[in-house]
């Protein structure tokens, strides 16, 4: 995993509400949709896709759309690489 890589991850999980959309996303064992996110967070929808945007972008969700519906669920390999070098960091 490169640094640029590590940094766009720990910033994107920088955010409460963006560790939240991933506990929750992990949580379900079948793709999340955004309105679920929605509301959980009880934010508005534009805040929730600018989330969900920043964890897309970091490589920690995969977006998969169902005709209208777009689903997001974890990306275990990026998340076990990231979570591999932090524990690196502590040996």
């Amino acid at each position: 995993m490169k640094p640029k890589d590590i940094e766009r991850i720990s910033k994107a999980l920088g955010d409460p509400n963006r560790l939240r959309i991933i506990q929750e996303v992990k949580k379900n064992t079948c793709s999340t949709q955004c309105s679920h996110i929605v509301d959980m967070l009880d934010l508005a929808q534009p805040s929730v896709s600018h989330h969900i945007k920043q964890l897309i972008d970091a490589g920690l969700l995969i977006a998969q759309k169902d005709g209208r519906n777009i689903s997001y669920s974890i990306d275990k390999e990026v998340l076990g690489e990231y979570i591999s070098f932090l524990n690196h960091l502590k040996e």
